[in-house]
């Protein structure tokens, strides 16, 4: 064990540091229309209620920001959007807000790709395999601003790039509160 931890320490091409982050672990709830769960289902077909759901967001000592989503426990063989947004989860869709973006359009919603971008925002589209797993990592040069960033929402379909329709990814399914740093 401490020759592995002394190769770990030796490393020159770590960027990640073990500080700043969060991780979030989450069992997808029916939206009731009362209580505001840290996961929460829109769709209990595309994203039943008993999903899993992990999100873990890490601050690189180079000032990225690296966000990884886990899912289990979904529809199969199925391809999601999913997008951190402005606001946290609440009991109707559209309570999360806009997609988080680091230079916000003044235009909302935003659909022009010079904002609607993976550069800009933090797009994790995946696809869940035939047991309903699936996972996504976005990497940005970025961090987050404190309180500004509160979800993550899974969206109907794989996000669009295309002008007029960039960021979009159709309906919101299911939506996970997280405290990003």
């Amino acid at each position: 064990m401490p020759a592995l931890a002394a190769s770990l320490i030796t490393l020159p091409s770590l960027s990640w540091a073990p500080g700043p982050g969060v991780t979030v672990d989450g069992v997808f709830r029916a939206a009731d229309g009362k209580a505001v769960h840290r996961a929460v289902t829109f769709d209990t077909r595309a994203v039943p209620s008993g999903g899993k759901v992990t999100v873990t967001e890490r601050v690189g000592r180079d000032g990225r920001t690296r966000v990884e989503l886990r899912v289990h426990g979904v529809e199969a063989n199925r391809t999601f959007g999913a997008h951190v947004h402005q606001k946290p989860c609440g009991t109707a869709p559209d309570d999360s807000g806009a997609h988080y973006q680091n230079a916000v359009d003044p235009k909302q919603p935003s659909t022009d790709p010079a904002y609607a971008n993976p550069r800009n925002e933090v797009w994790l589209d995946l696809t869940s395999d035939r047991q309903g797993d699936g996972a996504s990592t976005a990497t940005v040069a970025w961090r987050f601003r404190a309180g500004e960033a509160r979800s993550v929402v899974i969206h109907e379909h794989a996000t669009e790039t295309g002008p007029g329709v960039a960021g979009t990814a159709g309906g919101r399914l299911a939506c996970v509160n997280v405290p990003f740093k």
